[in-house]
């Protein structure tokens, strides 16, 4: 080997080696200081952008969650009313029944007439107040499907024909707007019979909105199942192995502490030329 001050090859090598070790210590100390194997698009362009959409669509299944919670919100409102509305009809009905006695006097219909009458405004407001975050599934007279019907988010593009779609109830239709008064015989014995129409209305629209609600809270368990899904899958991707690089660590420490010594080495070489021209 020629022994030259002009080029200093094996400095050279030690250098080249020592800058590897290094650039090797800075991707390990990233990796511990962040947690992430891949933290940016230079780590892995492939891989960063496949993370990238796994984590705009956990985002937006943020979103569709809650547009669930809302929807489930707005049913529970709807159907709390709608079970007191059905109380309330089954009230009604016994007092038109007793209202529909023939031996009964005019003064005492006239007083069960003003408890039935009380029934009927408590309904109206019942219907009026079933509202949630501005909305009202049951006050619809007549509904109108495109602005009054429950649209919910199922998943995060938006699509409106994969919303889940609650239809809007007449309640007031089938109640307040109908009912009379069992002040007459003859009213209370309509009573009897539209009270009876009325019931099985409103418990066929109420078994409706609780199927509804089951199928949101149903697909709440998935968007949460699907949610836990995507970030595993997202850490699978880009979390760092802190015990593999706990590991490499120690290892690399050694190599750069090794590779100072080469480098230092090389570099005393030329003062041994030196020690050829003393004598």
């Amino acid at each position: 080997m020629v022994v030259s001050i002009k080029t200093n090859s094996s400095a050279l090598t030690a250098l080249l080696q020592l800058n590897a070790i290094n650039r090797d210590m800075d991707e390990i100390q990233d990796r511990v200081a962040t947690g992430y194997k891949i933290n940016s698009a230079k780590d892995d362009a492939g891989l960063y952008a496949v993370a990238q959409k796994q984590r705009s669509d956990l985002s937006g299944y943020n979103s569709v969650r809650q547009s669930v919670q809302r929807g489930g919100n707005i049913l529970d409102v709807s159907i709390g009313a709608m079970e007191s509305i059905s109380n309330l009809l089954v009230d009604m009905k016994a007092k038109a029944v007793q209202a529909a006695d023939p031996s009964l006097s005019a003064s005492s219909r006239a007083l069960i007439n003003a408890d039935y009458q009380a029934y009927v405004a408590q309904i109206a407001t019942m219907i009026d107040a079933a509202t949630f975050d501005g909305f009202n599934l049951i006050n619809k007279n007549p509904p109108v499907p495109a602005t009054d019907d429950l649209k919910v988010l199922s998943e995060p593009t938006a699509n409106p024909a994969l919303s889940i779609n609650i239809a809007a109830i007449n309640v007031k239709a089938a109640t307040t707007a109908i009912l009379g008064n069992v002040s007459t015989l003859a009213g209370a014995q309509t009573e009897v019979t539209a009270l009876s129409t009325m019931l099985q209305t409103v418990n066929s629209q109420l078994a409706t909105l609780g199927g509804s609600s089951l199928r949101l809270s149903a697909h709440e368990s998935f968007v949460i199942k699907f949610q836990d899904s995507l970030t595993i899958g997202i850490g699978n991707l880009v979390d760092a192995d802190l015990g593999r690089e706990s590991a490499r660590l120690t290892a690399v420490q050694i190599q750069q502490q090794l590779s100072t010594q080469s480098l230092q080495i090389a570099n005393s070489r030329p003062q041994q030329i030196l020690a050829l021209f003393k004598n």
